[in-house]
């Protein structure tokens, strides 16, 4: 698409950054409050035998489990051992330390917020393209 621009700002044409990149959903939840242990563990078991490169898991557990408990935990680090990079939301329960439920080190946990700055600054990648962030 030609003439793209974020409100004036980084002109320019915008495409895909994968070309070859496809999504790959898998359906683990019986209903928004049944979502078993088994059925997470295959998702990310089917996910690793069909070649993805990044796993969006948008599931979590009520509260902090241990490693040997957390199936997300479990699941993503088979993933890892294959070189497979999981994200996983770090929970949604806050405000308090403790609502973080995402501790394994080898998941990417993201988090929401809700201050009401922006911070917007240039980016430069290692090719020595910029953008705007």
């Amino acid at each position: 698409m030609n003439d793209v621009s974020f409100y004036g700002l980084a002109k320019g044409t915008v495409r895909g950054g994968v070309s070859s990149s496809r999504i790959a959903v898998y359906k683990i939840c019986i209903s928004s409050l049944k979502c078993g242990s088994d059925s997470i563990l295959s998702a990310f078991d089917d996910a690793i035998a069909d070649g993805v490169d990044i796993i969006t898991a948008s599931v979590s557990l009520p509260s902090i489990a241990s490693f040997l408990q957390d199936v997300v935990a479990i699941g993503s680090f088979h993933a890892m051992e294959k070189g497979i990079l999981t994200t996983h939301a770090a929970g949604n329960n806050g405000p308090t330390p403790s609502s973080v439920i995402s501790v394994a080190p080898w998941l990417l946990s993201v988090a929401a917020s809700t201050i009401d700055r922006k911070f917007i600054d240039k980016l430069i990648l290692g090719n020595g393209k910029k953008f705007m962030t």
